[in-house]
């Protein structure tokens, strides 16, 4: 068969199976994905793809599984004044027939009832070996009952079942936003705050303690975190928390061990936090100006051990109180607790016995599958170890739980406001334990762009949709869950996932990927429905090439955009003024990932790339002349605005140095902007270069390790900083407008 014939049929599968086979670049470049791309592609969605014929056997079969099912895997559907149209497929000769319902809501009650399928409006038509079929709509009145549910239909020979999730047409939003309601926040990164009690990196107690601070000081309504997923705490390579090992589970990194109730009755644990060699190291750990994940992992995790064997003397199979709460921890979380905790059992005892061995991928064989009987033997025997992993679990909830009640006590209006992350690490817990619900043969990452000429490779495994459907989005929701249950608000990172992401073949770079399409409108609602479960406020990290329906879409279901000072340009490249920020948004400076204002300024993320060898001199240079460019762009637009007078502008732009009030402007400028609400990061409180994370590097810059510039005693007595806290107060108030 001639190529071009091949090519043709590969696209036209390609589309079947969601994957674009070409794209518009941010540079306005079309670009189209190869053969061989499509190919791997193609076969990572389970299509064979080596011949025509391969590709129109596999897709025909595909077809005929899902239409022959008569109800989706999964039916994600906002009921209209009490209705559920329900998809339901039959062959044409069979639509006269009358199907028996029944709903299974999740609270256990049943809806019977009978309904004749002639009459419905036709969603699609198909011929399945040459029997026309149609998938009509029927209406069911499940009333107002939001969740997951199960159900049934059967007519003539017919049965089929599937998991109905019934959900809003609005992710909840609180009161005091509405009639142009505006609310300000602060942001921090929890592993970097320093005190004179914790050891060495940020935790529970501390997180409780600013917000207190910032309720009182700053007059916010929120405290954002970064994620607090569990991750390896290994530098320089697993401390992103962007990178987590888990998504399901926090990072036991951040508990106070001291706030744990079995502290009271160890007597081993509290001798040995007395002694010199422990208080020696606390010492150390905390004065240390960047974070020692391992050391305090290390330190945190032999105490714990005590701990945990205390509670299990005192409360396990005793029936107490806290026996039994952890029981109902354990039940709740099922499978996700189980498969987590025998993961961490397993790669300590395996690492012990060999320090070579850093990932599950190089593993025995027989433990890389956790349900295989030597994973099952294994979990048996070593039933303490896998417990104890599941304990610190259920330890962390318990703290965060305690926090999120606190933040509202103090008076922040939200509480916390947390972070999901986009990605998993290939080599942690979720894959080993979920590997079905993952793509094989495709890495995810972005095409190439002003950024990275050769596009990002991020190196994890996309979703399998299918997988996830079929199961009905079980983890999926688990994750959003999981995540906004201790908090008010919740920023979903790189939002566009749910709509597409941009996949890598194995063995090619990152810029011979292509997008593939997810089911969007399903996972919208979904977050809609948690949303409103667990009162939370919901932002879509939206950045980058973001086409229109996405927004409109994210829009429509009450979820915000997020808007950064620095990329909201017009299109000659000003800056947007004040009054063109949409109302439904968070607005910001910066990110973790991006300069601090005052970094933006000196160029201090230019010299650092330049240091950590990602920037070559031609880079370097060409990177500064847009940075006075940009400079002299943003003072425009803080002129216009009426923020600035017009005498700063020269000195202000060929000056290296930030100003108080152009630092003062930004803020003012942002907190003028009509959105919902706006975002302070602890850098730009207290006016520090750099930034937490530089992209593209490792050993080369200190990521996810930098500490607050104050400790949490100091914010209250050293005068600096209290001056700071005042001086930003008063421009956080024109950010705070709540009904």
């Amino acid at each position: 068969m001639p190529v071009e014939a091949f090519q043709g049929a590969l696209e036209r599968a390609a589309e079947r199976c969601g994957v674009e086979p070409c794209f518009w670049d941010i540079f306005g470049h079309e670009h189209r994905a190869s053969t061989a791309a499509l190919q791997a592609l193609i076969a990572a969605l389970g299509v064979r793809s080596d011949s025509v014929e391969s590709l129109e056997t596999d897709l025909a079969e595909r077809e005929r599984e899902d239409w022959t099912r008569v109800l989706d895997a999964a039916i994600v559907v906002t009921p209209e004044n009490g209705t559920a149209a329900v998809p339901v497929a039959l062959p044409e000769a069979e639509w006269q027939a009358t199907a028996r319902f029944r709903v299974t809501f999740e609270s256990g009650e049943i809806l019977d009832l009978e309904r004749p399928l002639a009459g419905h409006p036709v969603e699609r038509r198909a011929v399945i070996e040459g029997v026309p079929w149609v998938r009509i709509l029927v209406p069911l009145p499940v009333g107002d009952v939001l969740g997951y549910h199960q159900i049934q239909v059967e007519f003539g020979a017919r049965k089929a079942s599937a998991c109905l999730i019934t959900t809003p047409a609005h992710a909840w939003q609180p009161g005091a936003l509405a009639n142009d309601g505006k609310m300000a926040g602060f942001a921090v990164a929890l592993y970097g705050l320093r005190s004179a009690r914790n050891w060495g990196v940020g935790d529970f107690t501390d997180l409780r303690r600013i917000c207190g601070w910032a309720a009182r000081e700053l007059g916010v309504g929120f405290l954002a975190v970064n994620p607090l997923h569990a991750i390896n705490n290994r530098r320089p390579y697993n401390t992103s928390p962007y990178l987590p090992i888990s998504i399901f589970f926090q990072n036991s990194l951040y508990l106070d061990v001291e706030a744990i109730e079995e502290w009271g009755d160890c007597g081993r644990a509290r001798r040995l936090f007395a002694g010199e060699k422990t208080q020696s190291e606390l010492h150390l750990l905390r004065e240390s100006p960047e974070v020692e994940y391992e050391r305090v992992f290390e330190l945190k995790t032999r105490f714990l051990k005590l701990l945990f064997e205390e509670f299990l003397k005192r409360h396990w199979s005793k029936h107490t109180a806290r026996d039994l709460e952890f029981r109902r921890f354990l039940d709740e979380a099922g499978e996700l607790s189980s498969r987590f905790g025998l993961y961490c059992a397993l790669n300590e005892y395996l690492h012990d016995r060999d320090a070579n061995l850093w990932i599950w991928t190089n593993w025995p064989q027989e433990y890389q599958d956790p349900a295989s009987a030597q994973s099952r033997e294994f979990a048996s025997t070593h039933w303490r170890s896998v417990l104890f992993y599941q304990w610190t679990a259920w330890q962390t909830t318990v703290q965060l739980d305690a926090a999120q009640k606190h933040a509202k006590e103090v008076g922040l209006l939200l509480g916390l406001y947390h972070d999901l992350a986009l990605a998993t690490d290939r080599f942690g817990s979720d894959i080993w334990a979920h590997r079905e619900f993952f793509a094989s043969g495709c890495r995810v990452g972005s095409p190439p762009d002003d950024f990275s000429p050769q596009g990002q490779d991020w190196g994890f495994p996309p979703p399998n949709t299918r997988r996830h459907r079929e199961d009905g989005y079980h983890l999926f929701r688990e994750s959003i869950r999981r995540t906004c249950q201790f908090g008010g608000a919740l920023r979903i990172d790189h939002v566009m996932r749910f709509f597409r992401l941009y996949w890598i073949p194995d063995g090619m770079d990152a810029t011979q990927g292509a997008y593939v399409r997810d089911r969007a409108e399903d996972l919208v609602r979904i977050v809609a429905l948690e949303s409103v479960r667990n009162q939370v406020l919901v932002v879509g990290e939206d950045l980058g090439t973001v086409e229109p329906y996405i927004r409109e879409m994210l829009g429509k279901f009450g979820i915000l955009s997020y808007r950064l000072f620095y990329f909201e340009r017009q299109g000659d490249g000003g800056y947007r003024l004040p009054a063109e920020y949409p109302r439904q948004a968070l607005v910001s400076s910066t990110t973790h990932d991006l300069p601090t204002l005052t970094g933006f300024w000196h160029g201090t993320d230019i010299e650092a790339r330049y240091a950590a060898g990602v920037l070559d001199e031609n880079g370097r240079n060409a990177q500064w002349a847009d940075r006075t460019r940009d400079k002299q762009r943003m003072l425009e637009a803080l002129e216009r605005s009426g923020i600035l007078p017009a005498s700063f502008h020269e000195d202000a732009t060929n000056s290296k140095e930030l100003t108080g009030p152009v630092h003062d402007a930004i803020i003012a400028f942002l907190a003028s902007t009509p959105s919902m609400l706006m975002v302070l990061n602890q850098e730009d409180l207290t006016l520090e270069p750099n930034q937490q994370n530089l992209p593209g590097t490792t050993s080369q810059y200190p990521n996810w390790g930098r500490k607050m510039l104050f400790t949490l005693e100091q914010l209250d007595v050293d005068e600096r900083a209290r001056e700071l806290s005042r001086h930003m107060r008063a421009e956080l108030r024109r950010a705070s407008r709540v009904s």
